[in-house]
């Protein structure tokens, strides 16, 4: 009685491993293991967070028999006591071994593992190691060959292991376990029992080093430092995937997509979130990417919508690639590792140039405008296909891929909601703005020049107006001005006629020019049209004409001509035509430069 009861209560919930000292020259010491201390702990202690109990006989120095005979019932009955060691303090007998075993109790804890009276792992750890096994298969063909095991144990120990060694590993498998061993590779039946038998054998250790490899807490639970690790987002910053990480996601498909269709069915997507704790995708994914004529999201969708996550929501893209084993298979430090944060949009207008891939579009427009349909027509569905979309799986964001000059970019569309009095900031931050009016509607246009004039007329974020439903007969717009008028006037290009009412997919046509509006703001390319008087439109028309052609044609022709006339290739005349000739077009092609831009 060296404390009051109040102090020994406090110390007892304070704990994180408790050893019971107990002689084992006393009978009455033993008894008082189970009648005092053990129900004392279990009353002073939390029920959901068990404190482990090492029961210590001391005094062995006094005694030749052993107290194990008495010891074990009690440890068989009570499962939060983890192991039994005699020892003498006098001699100083296991006293190292005593504060080993009571370290281990805390570091690598049986309680979280394994359920003494079924002798098998509980459902928590058979979950999570389910999960290991899952994400270490790389091929999923559901066993581990020795490749992947060899892969595992290098993730998980730092160390391969030997090709005898990794067969001895298997042999003791067989020799337990019917179909533990398939074609030569561990399957999860083995692989789970192989740990159960770590277990078993005292080595907690290694099944707790497997674990915490792969985010695990003492609780079995992801832990949300692996899940959600640092990464800095300074304002004006957006986030996107970089190329290894892609690559990952890609070897991801490839592991599901068990037909080679380049689709993942519903089948697929479950086997691939199967590793999930909940199904992230809802039906509006699919309404959201590319899918094929079975509404099944395709290869490029699938990647569209880990580009979307990851710009809109980084922390989730981390969450998701936390679960899929990102920091392991790729062997990266962590998820924020495959995240790049591009730098400040307003270097980008500074420099005039951006390394961005991602561009946001936010489509205004008033209730009936086709908004929807211009969102769905960018993921190639037409009218028809259209109308079989349910209301509740609809989507209010669109995102796949164009290309500007020869660069695949994503371009993401943002359906906003037509509430002129309660616009956000997050409503208004975009790299372009697309206006859309109804051309049959003569007061559609009215929504939008009011939205452009509150909130963009004075900012520097492009804006194109767009004029859907172009199908269907033109009235006139009930507004000051026509809608050509009011662009001209804004120094805005021309309304574009758009319509999803086609037999064959939608023109892509307007999204690509959108996609070079958000990369270059600064050039001001105003002109999206034919007129033939701009500049973009001259230059258009000069890359199209018959005399570049012409020019192209030739060049080609002489460079397929070049293995025939290799003694041509050696001799001075070639080389002094050639540099006429590029001297000559570098001529033309600045004096054009020059009328281009007097022109302009």
């Amino acid at each position: 009685a060296e404390q009051t009861d109040e102090q020994l209560f406090q110390e007892i919930s304070k704990a994180n491993v408790i050893c019971i000292i107990y002689a084992v020259n006393n009978k009455k010491s033993i008894e008082k293991v189970t009648n005092h201390w053990i129900p004392l702990i279990t009353e002073n202690t939390d029920k959901d967070s068990r404190v482990p109990l090492i029961l210590v006989g001391n005094k062995s120095d006094l005694v030749e028999h052993s107290s194990m005979e008495t010891i074990l019932p009690i440890m068989n009955q009570y499962t939060e006591v983890e192991t039994c060691v005699e020892c003498s303090a006098k001699n100083l007998k296991n006293i190292s071994e005593l504060f080993y075993y009571a370290q281990k109790a805390v570091l690598h804890p049986t309680g979280p593992l394994y359920c003494p009276e079924k002798k098998d792992m509980k459902p928590l750890c058979v979950k999570a190691l389910t999960r290991i096994f899952k994400v270490s298969d790389l091929d999923n063909d559901g066993i581990l060959n020795d490749n992947e095991l060899n892969f595992f144990q290098r993730a998980c120990f730092n160390s391969p292991l030997e090709p005898q060694a990794l067969e001895d590993v298997k042999n003791v498998v067989r020799k337990n376990l019917i179909d533990g061993v398939h074609y030569n590779g561990l399957t999860l039946k083995g692989f789970l029992f192989l740990h159960t038998l770590f277990i078993q054998r005292g080595r907690h250790e290694t099944t707790w080093t497997v674990l915490r490899r792969f985010g695990y807490d003492d609780d079995l639970e992801l832990n949300q430092d692996y899940l959600f690790p640092p990464l800095k987002l300074p304002p004006d910053c957006t986030t996107e995937l970089n190329h290894n990480a892609y690559l990952f996601l890609q070897s991801v498909f490839d592991k599901h997509d068990k037909d080679r269709d380049c689709a993942m069915s519903p089948d697929e997507l479950r086997d691939l979130f199967d590793v999930f704790p909940y199904m992230p995708w809802g039906p509006d994914v699919n309404n959201t990417v590319c899918s094929n004529e079975q509404g099944w999201i395709t290869y490029q969708g699938y990647l569209s919508q880990w580009t979307l996550t990851t710009y809109l929501d980084v922390q989730r893209c981390l969450e998701y690639l936390g679960y899929l084993g990102y920091s392991i298979i790729a062997e990266q430090e962590s998820q924020a590792a495959g995240i790049t944060v591009t730098r400040a949009k307003k270097i980008d207008l500074q420099k005039k140039q951006t390394q961005r891939n991602v561009f946001r579009c936010n489509v205004f427009g008033d209730m009936g405008s086709g908004k929807s349909g211009f969102l769905q027509a960018f993921l190639g569905r037409n009218l028809v296909r259209q109308k079989m979309i349910k209301e509740e799986h609809r989507s209010y964001y669109a995102i796949s891929t164009t290309y500007v000059y020869g660069q695949e970019k994503y371009l993401l569309l943002h359906e906003v909601f037509p509430d002129f009095d309660y616009l956000t900031d997050a409503d208004m931050a975009c790299d372009i703005v697309c206006l859309v009016y109804d051309v049959s509607n003569p007061y559609s246009f009215k929504y939008c020049a009011k939205v452009f004039k509150q909130y963009f007329m004075d900012s520097k974020t492009p804006c194109m107006m767009i004029a859907a439903k172009s199908d269907l007969p033109e009235v006139k717009q009930m507004y000051g001005c026509s809608p050509l008028e009011f662009c001209r006037k804004h120094k805005m290009p021309p309304p574009q006629s758009f319509t999803c009412n086609t037999a064959a997919e939608p023109n892509r046509e307007i999204y690509t020019k959108l996609t070079t509006m958000a990369m270059y703001p600064h050039a001001r390319l105003r002109c999206m049209c034919t007129c033939n008087r701009c500049t973009f439109c001259l230059c258009q028309n000069l890359l199209n004409s018959e005399l570049l052609q012409t020019v192209r044609a030739k060049i080609y022709a002489v460079v397929l001509r070049r293995h025939i006339i290799q003694e041509n290739l050696t001799s001075s005349t070639f080389w002094l035509r050639a540099s006429v000739g590029a001297t000559v077009l570098a001529v033309l092609g600045f004096a054009m430069y020059r009328v281009l831009l007097k022109t302009r």
